[in-house]
């Protein structure tokens, strides 16, 4: 019986000390205010830790912080004990001065990618609206397999039936904050909305299998990918999208406003989506409608070209784009797009003239 006091005494030791390691959720941004341009964490979407400060004013050993979310995604495993404590603390006390209101911050891009890669008609329904699109008579019904696979890059399995991945690539110079607004350029008044779910790399990935592709995932963000839907008024190369013309007008790229860490989302195939434009709902799904998911893609991009840490992949719209509408529906300015995937964030631009 005299073991009994030490034996109690050891379960609220450790109680104590799992208790204080309580994990506080948190996302990681870059900001700017009168400190300069900073990482911050952020916590409830509300508060903005600036990690440099924070990590000078705590105790314990004192890592160097990145200068830059490129740089603090490839040391991320190194940081993370004392990201983590930093947002404890943050989370149990108010009035440090490394800790601001997400309204007295300017919130830039949480990253400058060298380029984006969005997958084109990725979930079904879109594919099938904008297959209804060029032909209003046709079903609104999931475009039949591709017969073959893309040899050497996307091997089909006996049993798969799914339409091949397809890939676009959209500039960095497209890219825009949360709170920036969206320019409609002149003469180009089609401007459509596609909500979507991105993923940044973690570390470089070249030839990945599916299976193992997560373990190169370091979080997850937002891009609403801007799409002019003017045409060329041409058939050169056979009529098919311009690319280059469609996507990458200046703006067109609104992304973050913050990154999650993998480790915070639990189930990224499962997460409600939706993009509402000046209040109204345009767009309501769910990440696990994605035709090729997020491990599918990464392996594809992966066996074209190596990705390097911080390079981001989008997964593509969900039906109810404005140009599949009848008759269509497109962004005008003094709109507002309103861009939401569950738990990962919420991405808001104001869409203007282009001189204004």
């Amino acid at each position: 019986m005299r073991r009994l006091p030490v034996v109690i005494a050891l379960i609220f030791t450790v109680s104590t000390r799992l208790f204080a390691q309580e994990v506080v959720p948190f996302k990681l941004g870059t900001f700017e205010d009168s400190d300069g341009t900073y990482l911050g964490l952020v916590l409830e979407d509300r508060l903005i830790v600036h990690i440099e400060q924070a990590n000078q004013a705590l105790a314990g050993a004192k890592p160097t912080i990145p200068g830059d979310m490129t740089g603090l995604i490839t040391q991320y495993d190194g940081l993370r004990d004392r990201l983590h404590a930093i947002a404890r603390t943050a989370a149990s006390m108010s009035g440090a001065a490394y800790i601001k209101d997400v309204s007295a911050v300017d919130v830039r891009p949480p990253m400058m990618p060298h380029v984006i890669y969005n997958a084109a008609s990725n979930y079904a329904l879109h594919d099938a609206e904008m297959a209804r699109r060029s032909n209003p008579q046709a079903d609104l019904e999931p475009r039949p397999p591709a017969p073959n696979a893309i040899t050497g890059i996307w091997e089909r399995e006996p049993d798969d039936i799914r339409q091949n991945p397809y890939m676009f690539l959209k500039l960095p110079n497209t890219i825009i904050a949360d709170g920036e607004a969206i320019r409609v350029p002149p003469g180009r008044p089609n401007l459509d909305w596609e909500c979507e779910l991105a993923v940044v790399i973690g570390k470089t990935a070249s030839r990945v299998s599916v299976a193992d592709a997560e373990d190169y995932i370091f979080g997850y963000t937002l891009e609403n990918d801007v799409s002019d839907r003017g045409g060329r008024g041409d058939g050169r190369m056979g009529g098919g999208p311009d690319w280059f013309l469609q996507k990458n007008h200046d703006t067109f790229a609104p992304f973050g406003p913050y990154i999650v860490p993998k480790e915070f989302v639990d189930d990224p195939l499962n997460l409600k989506q939706t993009l509402t434009m000046s209040g109204e709902v345009m767009q309501d799904s769910n990440t696990g409608n994605m035709t090729h998911d997020i491990y599918d893609m990464l392996s594809y991009v992966s066996h074209v070209i190596t990705m390097t840490p911080g390079d981001v992949y989008a997964l593509g719209s969900p039906s109810g784009v404005g140009t599949a509408r009848v008759p269509p529906i497109y962004m005008q300015a003094g709109d507002t797009a309103v861009c939401e995937i569950e738990g990962i964030g919420v991405l808001t631009n104001p869409v203007v003239a282009w001189d204004e």
